[in-house]
């Protein structure tokens, strides 16, 4: 199916423009002394021209890091610095010298870095400290890439900030100004002042093309300063802010900064409550400028249908785009299919997300408020003052009317396994019953057994995925589970993990196969499925080589890839 034939081949292509790179990825290395770290300080030291050194997916103390900084102190051609995930069990304590030695031994070198990425450890403000003096060294002159993802940094994004801005100061006047392109920072509880900090920061460099700080606590005060730096930065392709709280307040500037960016691919506002008249400064702009937009997320953002028309129609002038996510909003049944009949018109009907968690418009919320108030009026002998009390456990009281919970099913007429396939959405999946997993094997029958039929059942379940409900998470396992077990008992494994990486978009396959536009889902189900037991652990390394691998669809998905790997690295 695939364009590869077998793991060894897959395994081959992962090399990079052919970088020298020394990896002890994932192999879950406990070096606490020198002489632990033996087998990678030998690996460093004959390895001529090593310009990468991988680390992640071990443990690395105090006295086996100064033995590796030893090591690299005779590689002055050494660039990427990939040391995530690298003192797992360690006390906060012993992370900073450990950092500090780490960094002296690149320094001694002369080494220019390219990428440093220290993402995935706890170290908090402490490790900022431990990497300051390397950070306004010239070996940070030339950095690129800047990952510092789950850090825990806080306040350390103040000092963060400052040592890039004294970077680019001194590099300007040694006549090679810092050029970072790529900031990533996510859940590290950055908050207002490190979002400050850090946008005059951005502001100053100028060069910056991805800029990630999902899930930090900033409001519409630290995202208006941030607004500021992003409208300087003319060669910004990816911006992903999500899960931070902009309100109109901080949506309409930042909506007024991207307008004139003519780079800009990726758009992460989701779950950033921008709410309508944030919506509404965003389609504004977004009609006018953004040309290569190619992604826009706006779920869960609190916004009603007439906004959500209006981000809809902004899309006309898209040519590239791929994702439009409006799910989780309040839209309602009528506004999702306009928004679907304008996407359809404008030729974009397969870039709409799935709007299966649509919170529904104002106006149906009102109907079944009064649905409900004439089961209140036929009551006897109730206190007006008082309310209803239900004794139906499916019933709420909501003033003096009683209104449904929100778990109760949206469906209330039978739904088969067939209108799932052919429609799916998380309530219809739910609405199969317990018995959905064997609905949907008997709906594919024979078929099952293609990995072409079956993977794209796979896809279609994991793609109603929603992590923050348990209920629906738990039916698509079970769907998921069912489908991989028949593929993995019946077909070749390496053939059905090759069709799971066409999807995904990470090889090319026979059939032009159009990737699913956001694999975050994907990922997911495939993090609990790799931990079961009827999943071949010989593909385990498939998997791993084309995750590490740089890809601009799957590495928006933060989260979603490093709970993938990590389950992988613990098999």
């Amino acid at each position: 199916m695939a364009d590869v034939s077998g793991v060894t081949e897959l395994l081959a292509k992962t090399s990079v423009d052919q970088l020298i790179e020394v990896s002890f990825s994932g192999k879950g290395l406990k070096l606490n002394s020198a002489e632990d770290a033996k087998e990678v300080v030998a690996a460093i030291k004959t390895c001529d021209g090593m310009q990468s050194l991988k680390l992640n997916g071990n443990t690395v103390g105090v006295e086996a890091a100064k033995a590796l900084a030893k090591s690299l102190e005779s590689k002055p051609e050494f660039q990427r610095a990939r040391w995530s995930d690298m003192f797992t069990g360690r006390l906060r304590a012993e992370i900073p010298p450990a950092l500090t030695s780490l960094g002296a031994g690149i320094m001694t070198a002369g080494a220019h870095l390219v990428e440093l990425d220290l993402s995935d450890n706890a170290f908090g403000p402490d490790g900022v400290k431990a990497v300051r003096e390397l950070l306004e060294s010239t070996s940070c002159y030339t950095l690129s890439e800047m990952r510092f993802n789950n850090n825990g940094l806080g306040i350390g994004g103040k000092l963060m900030a400052e040592a890039l801005i004294t970077c680019h100061e001194k590099s300007t006047k040694a006549g090679k100004p810092l050029a970072l392109k790529v900031f990533i920072a996510g859940r590290n509880r950055l908050e207002n002042p490190g979002a400050i900090a850090l946008a005059k920061a951005f502001k100053t460099i100028g060069t910056l093309e991805e800029i990630a700080m999902p899930q930090n606590g900033i409001n519409h005060e630290g995202v208006t300063a941030l607004a500021e730096a992003v409208e300087h930065s003319h060669n910004l392709k990816i911006l992903n802010l999500n899960d931070n709280t902009f309100t109109a307040k901080g949506a309409i500037p930042m909506a007024k900064a991207v307008k004139n960016l003519k780079k800009l691919e990726v758009i992460n506002f989701g779950d950033c409550l921008v709410r309508s008249e944030g919506a509404d400064a965003i389609a504004d702009s977004l009609r006018e400028g953004v040309p290569n937009l190619k992604e826009l997320n706006l779920a869960f953002g609190e916004i009603k249908s007439e906004s959500a028309v209006r981000v809809a129609e902004s899309m006309d002038t898209k040519p590239h785009l791929k994702l439009l996510d409006l799910n989780g909003n309040s839209i309602g049944e009528e506004g999702i299919e306009l928004i679907q009949g304008i996407m359809d018109a404008n030729n974009h009907a397969d870039a709409l997300g799935t709007m299966s968690d649509d919170e529904g418009s104002d106006e149906e919320e009102d109907d079944d408020d009064d649905e409900y108030e004439d089961v209140e009026d036929d009551e006897d002998g109730e206190d007006e003052k008082g309310g209803l009390e239900s004794k139906d456990p499916h019933l709420q009281i909501k003033g003096t009317a009683i209104s449904p919970r929100r778990e109760e099913p949206k469906y209330m007429i039978p739904v088969t396994a067939a209108d799932f396939l052919a429609f799916p959405t998380a309530d219809k999946l739910q609405a199969l019953g317990n018995q959905r997993a064997e609905k949907i094997l008997q709906e594919l029958g024979d078929e099952v057994y293609e990995e072409s039929a079956g993977i794209k059942a796979f896809v279609k379940i994991s793609s109603v995925m929603d992590q923050k409900n348990n209920n629906v998470k738990n039916a698509v396992y079970q769907c998921a589970d069912a489908i991989l077990k028949k593929l993995f008992d019946k077909c070749k494994a390496e053939t059905v993990v090759n069709s799971v990486l066409v999807h995904l978009g990470l090889i090319k396959g026979e059939e032009k196969l159009k990737p699913v536009g956001d694999p975050s889902g994907m990922l997911l189900t495939l993090e609990h499925a790799v931990k079961q037991h009827y999943y071949p652990k010989s593909t385990v390394q498939i998997f791993q080589a084309f995750l590490l691998k740089p890809d601009n669809r799957i590495d928006r998905c933060v989260k979603e890839k490093h709970l993938l790997l990590q389950a992988l690295f613990q098999i």
